[in-house]
């Protein structure tokens, strides 16, 4: 193209004019929460011009609520929706037509944060001492199994609801442990404020590992050929962000001034080597144990199969 002679250049114009205009489907995903590094393959698969050349055109929204999502999918009102593996196991549990469609985040990035240099050294130092938590349900279960080897339960620490505030309640004392700190944004935002923070990772203290972020969609609604080419426009994100991690960071900086800071640039680093390669490869072994899991945990009744959790490839229907 940069090559092309001046009368090339000039009838170029007509060529394209010429074409027929090939209308782009329209698409609805609703993120967790505001935009951030999490949600990069999504933003870099949109200003690199995949879901563009998978025919579609993705309207990216940021919720009021960050338990509106799932809801908003189920209900037909958006396409796709953001949202947690473990969440997806109550809500499916509890009737809400959902399904698994993708994984964005395929790691935990949960963590039990506590100050490097405070009292607590090990899960058994948690005895008699304050936790702060956002979520109440998930977040519960995973602390239940993590004290369990120390021979403790909930009963023995005291749960505090610090409303999302997880890093500032730990920092300033309120509580000496938080659990549902994001590894990749919690520990750089302490950093960043001069204080070491340290997880307690719930995959090495008896959890099963689970996808953190996936996409869902309500199975009997849902575009699957849509959602096929979405897939297969932010696998090629990633893929682009992997091969590409410097150029690809500033892509998505250059988005937004909000993303243009120091805690979005480590987070970048740190979440990187978790998106997802296969975002529409499906490990059922995986969603199989954590749904024993939270059974096990009493947070469920019974054990759903892998089919009514996630849209399984290749499966009819």
């Amino acid at each position: 193209m940069k090559h092309l002679t001046l009368a090339c250049a000039l009838a170029l114009p007509l060529s394209v004019a010429a074409l027929p205009v090939l209308a782009e489907d329209k698409m609805t995903l609703v993120l967790d929460w505001f935009v951030n590094p999490d949600h990069g393959p999504i933003i870099i698969a949109d200003e690199l011009g995949y879901f563009a050349d998978a025919g579609l055109d993705v309207e990216i929204i940021a919720p009021a609520d960050p338990a509106d999502p799932p809801k908003m999918a189920a209900a037909g009102r958006a396409d796709l929706a953001i949202s947690y593996q473990p969440q997806l196991h109550l809500q499916v549990a509890e009737g809400l037509p959902l399904a698994r469609v993708g994984t964005l985040v395929a790691t935990p990035l949960n963590c039990l944060l506590v100050l490097d240099d405070g009292p607590v050294a090990s899960l058994a130092d948690l005895k008699d001492r304050k936790i702060g938590f956002s979520v109440a349900g998930v977040e519960e279960a995973l602390l239940t199994a993590m004290l369990a080897p120390e021979g403790l339960g909930v009963d023995d620490v005291e749960l505090v609801n610090v409303n999302w505030s997880l890093s500032p309640s730990l920092m300033s004392g309120q509580v000496d442990a938080v659990i549902g700190a994001f590894r990749n944004f919690e520990l750089n935002q302490m950093q960043i404020e001069g204080v070491d923070g340290r997880c307690f990772y719930p995959e090495e203290h008896g959890i099963p590992a689970y996808d953190e972020l996936i996409y869902v969609a309500n199975p009997a609604t849902m575009d699957a050929d849509m959602i096929a080419r979405f897939l297969t426009a932010t696998e090629l994100a990633v893929q682009y962000m992997v091969n590409h991690p410097v150029e690809s960071w500033e892509i998505f900086r250059d988005t937004s001034a909000e993303l243009d800071d120091e805690l979005n640039a480590r987070a970048w680093v740190d979440t990187l080597p978790r998106f997802a390669l296969r975002p529409a490869a499906l490990d059922a072994g995986r969603y199989m144990r954590f749904e024993r899991f939270l059974n096990e945990a009493g947070l469920t009744e019974g054990i759903r199969p892998v089919g009514q959790l996630a849209l399984v490839p290749g499966a009819d229907g």
